[in-house]
């Protein structure tokens, strides 16, 4: 298996005119070229808890660890303490220079798009071309009246405002008709620093979703929530709507998020990863819990390859305890043996 070489080449830097070349990093470690590592931003602080210097150093080390990219999620209402995604991702361009930094995903029916739109290019702008958005419908089961909008018409909402903010990214001035939202030749600048914007990935588990991602989107996330089966079949869906657009494979990334834990004791570890999730969401999640990798290093392996094989070329790896430990394990002990799909 080749192997990638352990600098980043300075001179290769994609710079922001187009979609990022995935060519332009060498990882840390000896990892397979044909997989792109992801980490989690750690986000779930309690009242006073947060620690910047803590963040920064994590930060840090990722990038020193040839991890391409970090991500948070979103979610508002609840009892877990989790910071926002925006805010956090904003904190974390200040802290990184090459590390790209994404949301999975951004409900976007509970958004406004103009506003949306707005902090997403900015970000773009202060990071200097490193965010990916992450975006998906949320499902009938978002609390929208909290936010002001009915359950009605949700879909159509997230695809109408998908339109505009591609629209306000990419045109210089936006006459937009829509159902939800109107605009008169209005202007937004400045454009995102990505063009003709920042890659957009779609969360999706249902063939009309899937194939919604295919014409809409840039790339497809599994979900954490997703066995590995789920996701196989996903991606085979994928596959064939791509297949039937007349769309090349290579140009729709696909991508999943992995719940992990790694110990030398594999009961230990899926005690332990069972533990906080339930800390952090405030309540029992069998879906994860089920979805969720844990145990020793070679059991990480062996599950994380059948996550490849499925399909995935970027892994994004969410550990939740020990975070800054876990991801040390993860560079050292599992992702060089990870091979790509």
């Amino acid at each position: 298996m080749e192997k990638c070489e352990p600098t980043w080449v300075a001179g290769d830097d994609p710079g922001v005119d187009s979609f990022p070349s995935r060519k332009s990093w060498r990882l840390a470690r000896e990892y397979d070229p044909a997989m792109r590592f992801a980490i989690a931003i750690p986000q779930f602080y309690a009242d006073g808890e947060f620690e910047p210097e803590q963040f920064r150093s994590y930060l840090g080390r990722a990038e020193e660890l040839g991890f391409e990219s970090a991500w948070v999620q979103e979610s508002v209402l609840g009892t877990g303490t989790q910071l926002a995604p925006l805010e956090t991702m904003t904190y974390a361009a200040a802290c990184t220079s090459r590390l790209r930094l994404g949301c999975v995903v951004f409900v976007t029916p509970l958004h406004s798009p103009v506003h949306l739109a707005k902090d997403l290019s900015t970000l773009d702008q202060l990071s200097q071309g490193r965010i990916e958005v992450g975006i998906g419908t949320g499902g009938k089961a978002r609390p929208f009246a909290a936010f002001g909008i009915s359950q009605d018409r949700y879909l159509a909402r997230f695809t109408e405002g998908l339109a505009l903010m591609k629209a306000l990214w990419t045109q210089s001035r936006v006459t937009f008709d829509g159902e939800f939202w109107q605009l008169r030749d209005a202007a937004m600048e400045p454009k995102p620093a990505q063009k003709p914007h920042p890659p957009i990935w779609f969360g999706a588990n249902t063939e009309p979703a899937l194939r919604r991602a295919v014409r809409l989107g840039d790339g497809f996330f599994g979900a954490g929530s997703s066995p590995t089966a789920s996701f196989s079949a996903n991606v085979r869906t994928v596959r064939q709507a791509l297949a039937e657009a007349g769309r090349a494979p290579g140009s729709f990334p696909i991508a999943k998020r992995i719940y992990i834990a790694v110990d030398d004791d594999a009961d230990r570890a899926r005690t332990r990863i069972n533990d906080a999730m339930e800390r952090m969401y405030g309540r029992r999640v069998p879906s994860i819990e089920a979805a969720a990798v844990a145990g020793t290093p070679a059991d990480c392996v062996r599950e994380v390859n059948a996550v490849a094989a499925a399909g995935a070329g970027v892994i994004l790896f969410t550990t939740v305890f020990d975070q800054s430990e876990q991801m040390e394990r993860l560079a050292a002990e599992v992702m060089p043996h990870v091979q790509g799909p």
